[in-house]
């Protein structure tokens, strides 16, 4: 059957964006298929199926889970060695012994009875896969590493995010950096249509702050009025526009002269 279901369901060679693309006209194929007479029979392959089925023993009270097991420990920057490549982990699992389950489409990260990470499965060398998300609390104590940090690299987010962390750095500096990876943080929690809704509303209202993000959020999630006291929005300067005064160019002209 690996010739025939390569000769005939995978040639040409197929393209799909993921594994369980594939697998549902693959299945589609196969369960058509049991509809043909295979030559030397008399019967369709559905038919023949049945009576087999029923001679079978009964399948096992678990499934088999079909992947590779490997015991190992994470390294101190949260990383995981499978295969050739590092898959991370959240940093409070630094250090731990770890269970990996290799899978054909991901690799499944386990400490005990607990699933602390899953990453779709890379089939490069000594590449790293990261999960943002498990670098976040490390980066609320480590703030100045933000901009330059790996682990984000690449982390694609709506063009709010970079609104608000400019704006929070541009108001409180490293503060402002703090409160951001604490509004990152709140996907943590928070499905990432009710994060991005809460700052595009922040925005709106030029409410710049985590703790503005944060009520905002709850408010859609429970459907109720937000209620922010916006005198204390947003924090940045306002910007004055004064009469210029003659005196300044007399000031740039002598500095001409000289």
């Amino acid at each position: 059957m690996i010739g025939y279901g390569r000769r005939n369901f995978l040639v040409p060679a197929p393209r799909f964006n993921s594994f369980d693309d594939l697998n549902a006209p693959l299945e589609e194929r196969c369960l058509k298929r049991q509809e043909d007479t295979v030559r030397g029979h008399a019967e369709p392959i559905d038919d023949r199926l049945m009576r087999d089925l029923d001679a079978l023993m009964a399948l096992p009270p678990t499934p088999y889970d079909a992947c590779d097991k490997v015991s190992t420990r994470a390294t101190s920057i949260s990383m995981v060695r499978y295969r050739n490549n590092d898959y991370s982990v959240p940093v409070a699992y630094a250090h731990h012994e770890v269970q990996v389950r290799g899978y054909v489409h991901e690799v499944v990260i386990g400490c005990g009875a607990e699933v602390i990470a899953r990453h779709n499965r890379c089939y490069e060398k000594a590449d790293m896969v990261f999960d943002p998300m498990h670098y976040l609390p490390l980066l609320e104590q480590k703030v100045g590493a933000l901009d330059q940090a790996a682990p984000l690299q690449g982390w694609e987010l709506p063009d709010e995010f970079a609104t608000l962390h400019r704006l929070l750095e541009a108001r409180m500096g490293k503060k402002g950096k703090r409160e951001y990876v604490q509004v990152l943080r709140l996907l943590e929690t928070f499905e990432m249509a009710h994060v991005h809704g809460a700052i595009k509303q922040a925005l709106d209202l030029g409410a710049i702050g985590y703790d503005a993000v944060k009520h905002l959020v709850l408010c859609r999630i429970e459907k109720r009025p937000p209620r922010l006291d916006l005198d204390i929005y947003p924090y940045l300067p306002r910007a004055q526009v004064k009469t210029t005064d003659p005196a300044s160019y007399k000031v740039l002209m002598s500095g001409a002269a000289s």
